[in-house]
């Protein structure tokens, strides 16, 4: 499946680094063309000839070393290329990598690099799980870097741990799948909320709620990532959106249901994953409220339109999908809100439970049909879960568009 890809190497400075070969043999095995990246660090655990006997293909390290004087090699090589995988990966690269340093080969052309990177981090068990890294590797994550996770057993420091390097054949097989994977989306326009809504009470007060939008801005990466042209309406946010996405920016509940049916016809699936006030105060202040001698402040509120239920009476040929955070009776609420807002689909998760409330990077999801429950995935990644999603409701648009042509 490989057969014909052009893929960068990148190899840093861990005792992994030895794996490579592997990784490089498999590769070319399955027809790809390899051009092996170093840093001089790798060179001290694998020699350069040993990648190029192995890719066929003059192995970089110098960024200087310019060997046709007709190209720039690093930027030569990063137009061509299908895909990046660099494994190893130490700290110190994914570092690099995250705020934009550029001081060797590897770095440099990764820079400039616009095809998929996939990324396998090998290091100790302490440097993996430690705050910045860990920050690091989620910044990669949300400008869409895959990475595959490093498995656990025996690390070179003797620990017992996670931290070691995914086995070659499991990197190659996923780098495969996420090269060849089928666009389900593609021709598809996909509509994803994202973020909390903010309710004015004066100039400088607002009731607004937790939500970050990360869950929200995964669903758009992930439907991107399948071809989907991809608009998000987004409200209050704390993570930065995907990159090639038509970005709106709204504040109040108003604002997104106007800019959500604006768009709702032209849309082939929508996903309402914003957490949206239900209820704003009934008079806006147009100068600061002041302080008074009374120990009570009163505020009148008045219900917002219900945007999901709004699209839900108006759908035609759209897929609707709603979120539901509860913190009790999961399946009850979850399923009275599918058939009382007329979605195709709603995902539910317990935002009491740890790893699946807001601001988090991981989330708890289940998904309900019409039919009940679909699927209940296990904690992982927002992105992650966010794949698994669109995955499904990819394909029940592509049934339900088999069954209107049959029809």
């Amino acid at each position: 499946m490989l057969n014909g890809k052009t893929i960068i190497l990148g190899i840093s400075g861990g005792i992994a680094a030895y794996k490579a070969a592997t990784i490089c043999s498999r590769l070319v095995s399955l027809g790809a063309e390899v051009h092996v990246m170093m840093t001089e660090s790798a060179a001290k655990f694998i020699t350069p000839l040993t990648l190029q006997t192995l890719s066929k293909n003059p192995v970089h390290i110098d960024t200087f070393e310019e060997r046709n004087p007709e190209v720039v090699t690093h930027i030569d090589l990063a137009d061509r290329a299908d895909a990046i995988l660099l494994a190893p990966a130490t700290a110190n690269v994914i570092a690099k990598l995250a705020h934009g340093l550029a001081d060797d080969m590897l770095s440099t052309t990764m820079l400039a690099a616009t095809c998929p990177i996939v990324i396998a981090p090998a290091m100790n068990v302490h440097m993996y799980e430690h705050p910045a890294v860990v920050h690091n590797i989620e910044l990669l994550m949300q400008r869409g870097v895959q990475f595959i996770e490093p498995g656990t057993g025996q690390l070179a420091c003797g620990y017992v741990a996670k931290g070691r390097l995914a086995e070659p054949e499991d990197i190659v097989a996923t780098l495969d799948q996420w090269l060849n994977q089928p666009k389900l989306l593609a021709g598809k326009k996909v509509l994803v909320t994202a973020g909390g809504t903010i309710e004015r009470l004066d100039p400088v007060r607002y009731l607004t709620n937790d939500s970050s939008g990360k869950m929200g801005f995964a669903v758009a990466q992930a439907a991107q990532e399948q071809g989907a042209e991809v608009t998000v309406i987004a409200g209050r946010t704390s993570a930065p959106a995907p990159q090639g996405v038509e970005l709106v920016q709204v504040e109040s509940a108003e604002d997104m249901l106007q800019a959500v049916l604006a768009r709702f016809e032209t849309s082939d699936i929508v996903i309402k994953s914003a957490a949206v006030a239900d209820y704003r105060p009934k008079v806006i202040h147009n100068q600061k409220l002041k302080k008074t001698g009374s120990d009570e402040l009163v505020l009148q509120l008045e219900r917002t339109t219900d945007i999901l239920e709004t699209i839900g009476k108006r759908k035609s040929h759209q897929t609707v999908v709603g979120f539901a955070a509860e913190t009790e009776q999961i399946d009850v609420y979850a399923l009275d809100k599918l058939n009382r807002k007329n979605c195709d689909f709603i995902i539910a998760n317990d935002v009491s439970t740890e790893g699946a409330g807001f601001n988090g990077d991981t989330n708890i999801i289940s998904i309900y049909s019409k039919q009940g429950l679909v699927e209940r995935l296990p904690l992982m990644s927002k992105l992650d879960a966010a794949r698994r999603l669109l995955n499904i409701v990819a394909q029940h648009a592509l049934e339900a568009k088999d069954d209107e042509r049959d029809r």
